[in-house]
């Protein structure tokens, strides 16, 4: 059961340390009489541990990054719970939650994970795009080369760097900022990443793509930070000996890359500004799942 450590017995001082998760979720009376339930009850005492919580993205707007205090033996599931209760006040993100990844440490987290002293936990939404790096380029020539930029990508002079004379084909994918989304004008787009998870997962994918394609080369530069109509905001190279291949890489590259890599984007349009609705999350990496959405009592959410 998602919440059973709470049903132990817990002192005063941990029903504060219980109530700060709710000073951490926007603190409202709500929250602490949840906070308050959940420490009543016989059983044993828990030793209690610090953990950081890391939002992004649209749950930024509702929860606050703050080191907060819980029980030991707390999984991610147990955080979760308790987030969802809270969030039940906030329709628009409760009915995200089962949809989020959870990251311990800038890796994926299942929800049977057990939560240490010290952990970075990182409430993930769906992504919208993907990037690599830390700013630490690999050099022109290189089998792989992945960077995250606030400049402009040059991409014709990456192009041109990437092919070799063993190559059959360079396959190049451009993405940039439209004008428009669903007939709402577009004025600029910001994208912001959990960086150091990314450049992790951004690597494992380019090589995976080498291993699992058989192509020569795979070229990944990210913008982040704010950016106009016709700027490029991912470019994408693959290199092979064979085009087959490469169309099937760089395909692949793109659509894994927009459903595990942890960036968001931002839209800002001449009527008003959201959070980009992002891919689902493959079903191995949802931490959420079993988190129940429950409507808000209409009285208590007005």
């Amino acid at each position: 059961m998602a919440m059973r450590w709470f049903q132990r017995e817990i002192d005063a001082k941990t029903r504060s340390r219980v109530a700060q998760f709710a000073d951490a979720t926007h603190s409202c009376a709500a929250m602490r009489q949840i906070a308050d339930f959940y420490v009543q009850g016989l059983g044993i005492l828990l030793k209690n541990m610090r953990i950081e919580l890391l939002p992004f993205g649209v749950l930024k707007d509702v929860v606050k990054t703050a080191a907060i205090e819980l029980p030991s033996e707390t999984t991610v599931a147990d955080l979760l719970a308790l987030l969802g209760d809270h969030l039940r006040l906030e329709p628009a993100a409760a009915q995200l939650l089962p949809r989020i990844a959870v990251s311990v440490n800038a890796e994926y987290a299942q929800g049977s994970h057990r939560l240490q002293e010290g952990d970075l936990v990182g409430l993930l939404p769906p992504v919208s795009g993907g990037l690599d790096g830390t700013g630490d380029a690999s050099s022109p020539g290189d089998a792989i080369v992945t960077a995250l930029t606030r400049e402009p990508i040059a991409a014709d002079a990456l192009v041109a760097a990437a092919k070799q004379g063993s190559d059959g084909a360079v396959i190049v994918f451009d993405g940039i900022v439209r004008d428009n989304t669903r007939g709402r004008r577009t004025i600029y787009l910001d994208y912001e990443s959990y960086e150091e998870m990314a450049s992790k997962q951004m690597a494992e994918l380019a090589q995976q793509a080498v291993e699992r394609f058989g192509v020569r080369g795979i070229t990944i530069i990210h913008r982040l930070g704010r950016l106009f109509v016709g700027e490029t905001s991912v470019l994408i190279i693959v290199a092979s000996a064979h085009r087959a291949a490469a169309y099937e890489a760089s395909r692949w590259l793109i659509d894994t890359l927009k459903k595990t890599v942890p960036i968001w984007k931002k839209e800002t349009f001449v009527d008003g500004a959201v959070w980009a609705d992002g891919d689902p999350f493959p079903p191995e990496l949802l931490a959420g799942a079993s988190i129940p959405f429950v409507e808000a009592d209409r009285d208590q959410s007005q």
